[in-house]
C-alpha cells in the first residue's frame, strides 16, 4: 500500500488548508474531522481517505487508530492538529474543562504516535511527526489556563517523541498565534489582536505552510518548536 500522510482535525481552517496543501503535491491524505460538511466531500473528491472521529475517550481514540491501519501499512508523517479552543468562562465544570483539553491536545496525540510507530519506521524514507501546539505554551493564558496547559504537554512531548523515534523519524512542532480570524470575530477585537504581534497582520495559512514544507523536506531538523508569532514574544 502507498504511504500517506495522516492529518488530524483537517475539516476546517488550518488543517483544511494543511490538506489541500499536500493533496496538490500528490501526497495520499488519511484525515479525521469532526463535523461532516462539504469540504469533506471534496477532500474525498480529491483523493483523500476522511474519518469521522470525535476523540470523546479512550475508544473513539482506539477505533480511529485501528481505521487508520485499514488504510495503510506505512506513513510518510502525521501531523496533529486537532484541537478545541474552550476556556474557563465557558463553564463551571472545570475538571471536564480540563480533561476535555488534555485528551485532545495531549493524549490523543500521544496514543496515536505511539500506536502508529511502526506504520512511521515503515515508511522507506525518514518519516515526520508535527504537532500543532500554540504561542500560549511560552508565556501561559489567564482565560485559557487549561488549553495552555495541554498545549504545552504537547510540546513537550515533541522533545520526548523526537528521542525516542530518531533517527527514523523526525518529531518538531509548530506554535502559532494568530493565523487567520473567525468569521464571526468583532473590528473591535480584530484591532486588539493585531496589535498584539509586532508585524501587525493576520498572515494567513501560507505561514504555516512554508514552515510545513520546511520540516518535512528536513533532513536535520528535530525535536524542535518553530514560532510562527509575528515577534508577539518581544511587545
Amino acid at each position: 500500500m502507498t504511504s500517506h500522510i495522516l492529518i488530524t482535525g483537517a475539516g476546517q481552517r488550518i488543517g483544511l488548508a494543511i490538506a489541500h496543501h499536500l493533496l496538490l503535491q500528490g501526497h495520499k491524505l488519511i484525515l479525521s474531522y469532526r463535523t461532516r460538511h462539504t469540504e469533506i466531500s471534496k477532500l474525498e473528491h480529491l483523493g483523500a481517505t476522511c474519518i469521522q472521529a470525535d476523540f470523546i475517550d479512550d475508544a473513539s481514540i482506539s477505533h480511529f487508530i485501528k481505521q487508520v491501519n485499514q488504510h495503510t501499512s506505512s506513513l510518510r508523517g502525521i501531523i496533529h492538529n486537532a484541537s478545541s479552543w474552550d476556556c474557563e468562562n465557558n463553564t463551571l465544570d472545570f475538571a471536564a474543562l480540563f480533561d476535555d483539553m488534555m485528551r485532545i491536545h495531549a493524549k490523543v496525540p500521544y496514543l496515536i504516535n505511539l500506536a502508529c510507530t511502526k506504520l512511521l519506521t515503515a515508511n522507506n524514507n525518514v518519516a515526520d511527526v508535527i504537532h500543532l501546539t500554540d504561542y500560549v505554551v511560552e508565556k501561559g493564558s489567564p482565560k485559557h489556563i487549561a488549553y495552555a496547559a495541554s498545549k504545552a504537554a504537547l510540546d513537550n512531548m515533541t522533545k520526548s517523541f523526537a528521542s525516542q523515534l530518531a533517527p527514523k523519524v523526525k518529531v518538531n512542532a509548530i506554535a502559532p498565534s494568530l493565523i487567520i480570524f473567525n468569521q464571526d470575530d468583532s473590528k473591535e477585537y480584530k484591532a486588539k489582536t493585531l496589535k498584539k504581534s509586532l508585524m501587525e497582520i493576520e498572515p494567513g495559512s501560507k505561514e504555516i505552510l512554508n514552515c510545513l514544507d520546511m520540516l518535512l523536506t528536513s533532513s536535520y531538523i528535530t525535536g524542535r518548536t518553530i514560532q510562527v508569532d509575528g515577534g508577539r514574544h518581544l511587545k
